[in-house]
């Protein structure tokens, strides 16, 4: 035997060990696959996708106008066929040919296939372009259904295009030549691996099966997120209120409150040092409190939205307030906290009560009448759903909330991390952004009704009046100076929408930002990073457009033009308050105990 045999036979000893290793893990893992599966949660058919009575309708539609106007559907048919059919027969041309190479390609860049076996291998170049050209015709085949109102169209638009990113061939490992790469570079040990990451998502979510997104153990509260000083000093059952530790000598006299939305957790406005729009602020002079919503859980049921502004937003401007021995208050709310603020706002101006000197709104929605992407929501079929888990539950778990917001942005935010983690066997990066993407909370049936019928569904606050402890309030009501910052490519709280509803508010000082990018990082921009602009205009009674069409742009961040406007609003400088006195003594460091329960 030469030594070649011999280096040959140790080779294929180790493969077949490895192998064998693969398949002992393989076993082991299907044994917990087994014990897994079938605990998840039965979710509701009404809460799994849309009504099918907008597909009759589709359906229906297309099927009329196919008899109204056979042309136009011959018309549609004999496109798609032509390319398909030209593709196939081109690409069938260069294999008789011994060419390994695909034909010419002229779909559409998209970064779901950027290895480069898509553009260079035959086989799959083919399944790509021949996928490409069935989405395009499929996307073609809904815009020319002209019989569907504009709700039902922007639904149907959604949904088919849901469907169609969930058939891509980068979703299954046949066809994904990046993933088939990596199981054969690694003898197959990124499936296992892929395996064990799916199995553990698994585990972790009672057989729910929710793709990890960030890596959980890379970041703990308080120490390497959400760590601007700062100290715990009043709480209730609704909240905790954090005060900053000041970083200058002397602070603005008129204190700072930020009520975040309790959709999700306060420290996106505190992930790290470089992003920290809390501590920034804190820099700037002015003495900062945030509110840290309580996780709720089933107790909290009956929770409202007048709960909310009595023993949320109230409370913490009376004991801000007391705190800092002052009658007046600044107040910032961000998506459905500012929403909140703007009906607390307006049960004040009822109330007569002037203890809010201004208000800050980040992506807010007070007029729902163009509800945006996340309006394919908030139909019945939908919204009915919710209501009988609510009733059944208490509570509209985290998991809901955090999957709609996913498939809103499905590709980035469910098939592309399932396809690193499950098919490619990686693990989850360690992104703060994600991280707190993932950790998300809890909705008290009540509040959750409320809010999706009288606000999403009914838009009652900006048109008939919406009731609210013992009060019926309008849009009109909010007469304090305001600033409001929209994110000019928001799916969340469309910029259009914010800009109306802040048209109706009663204000007589208005400003209006419009930033650069989306629901996050338009907000989260701060300057040192210069990357986002953004866009101002004096002129808050044009129509959207019209303001949008003539407003100056900005190179940078929005922080300092807000800045300047807040500080106007702010008082004289005083000596800097310390968190903590006999009356109100430290209950914990921040970012406080509630922001913790999962």
């Amino acid at each position: 035997m030469t030594t070649n045999d011999l280096d040959t036979a140790t080779a294929v000893g180790h493969n077949v060990a490895k192998l064998e290793a693969n398949l002992a893990r393989v076993e082991e893992l299907t044994q917990r696959l087994l014990k897994v599966m079938g605990q998840g949660r039965n979710v509701a058919p009404s809460l799994q996708g849309p009504s099918q009575d907008l597909y009759v309708k589709a359906a229906t539609a297309y099927m009329t106008e196919m008899m109204h106007n056979p042309a136009k559907l011959i018309e549609h048919q004999l496109e798609f066929w032509g390319k398909s059919v030209k593709h196939y027969v081109e690409a069938q041309h260069l294999l008789a040919q011994g060419k390994m190479e695909p034909p010419a390609d002229e779909t559409p860049k998209d970064r779901r296939f950027a290895h480069e076996l898509w553009d260079t291998n035959p086989y799959f170049n083919f399944i790509k372009q021949q996928y490409m050209m069935n989405a395009t015709a499929v996307q073609k085949a809904v815009e020319e259904i002209d019989t569907l109102d504009s709700e039902e169209k922007k639904r149907l638009r959604y949904f088919s295009q849901q469907m169609v990113d969930m058939i891509s061939p980068t979703n299954f490992l046949p066809t994904n030549p990046e993933a088939l790469a990596l199981a054969a570079e690694t003898e197959g040990e990124s499936l296992v691996a892929g395996l064990e990451n799916m199995i553990a998502d698994l585990e972790a979510n009672d057989g729910d099966l929710v793709v990890t997104l960030a890596d959980k153990k890379a970041f703990k509260l308080g120490e390497n997120l959400a760590t601007t000083p700062g100290s715990v000093v009043f709480r209730n059952h609704m909240f905790e209120l954090i005060q900053y530790t000041p970083a200058t000598e002397k602070v603005y006299e008129t204190p700072l409150v930020i009520f975040p939305p309790w959709i999700n957790k306060f420290y996106i406005m505190d992930l790290k040092p470089q992003n920290s729009l809390i501590k920034w602020a804190v820099e700037q002079g002015y003495t900062v409190f945030v509110v840290s919503w309580v996780n709720p859980d089933a107790g909290y049921r009956d929770t409202s939205l007048t709960d909310y502004i009595e023993d949320g937003y109230l409370t913490a401007i009376k004991e801000i307030k007391t705190i800092c021995g002052v009658k007046k208050i600044n107040a910032v709310g961000y998506c459905i906290a500012g929403t909140t603020l703007s009906l607390t706002l307006a049960l004040m101006k009822k109330r007569k009560d002037t203890s809010v000197n201004s208000a800050t709104f980040f992506t807010t929605l007070t007029d729902f009448s163009d509800r945006g992407e996340v309006g394919v929501f908030l139909d019945d079929d939908f919204v009915d759903g919710i209501e009988a888990e609510v009733a059944e539950n208490g509570v509209l778990d985290s998991f809901f909330m955090s999957r709609t917001f996913s498939y809103l942005r499905s590709n980035d935010l469910i098939y592309g991390p399932a396809i690193k983690s499950y098919m490619m066997g990686k693990a989850p990066p360690a992104f703060d952004l994600l991280y707190w993407n993932g950790d998300g909370t809890n909705l008290p049936a009540k509040m959750a009704v409320e809010y999706l019928r009288g606000l999403c569904q009914e838009d009652r606050f900006a048109t008939t009046g919406f009731e609210v402890s013992g009060e019926t309030v309008k849009l009109k009501d909010v007469t304090v100076p305001l600033c409001a910052i929209a994110c000019e490519t928001d799916h969340i709280a469309a910029w259009k929408s914010s800009y109306s509803g802040v048209a109706k508010m009663g204000s007589k000082d208005k400003t209006f930002i419009l930033s650069e990018s989306g629901h996050i990082a338009g907000i989260i921009n701060p300057p040192s990073k210069n990357k986002y602009g953004h866009y101002t205009n004096p002129e808050t009674g044009l129509t959207a457009d019209d303001w949008r069409d003539s407003a100056e742009r900005h190179d940078g961040s929005w922080w300092p033009r807000w800045d300047a406007w807040l500080s106007k609003k702010s008082g004289k400088k005083v000596t800097a308050r310390e968190p903590g006195s006999e009356e109100y003594p430290i209950l914990g460091p921040a970012p406080g105990t509630y922001v913790k329960s999962k």
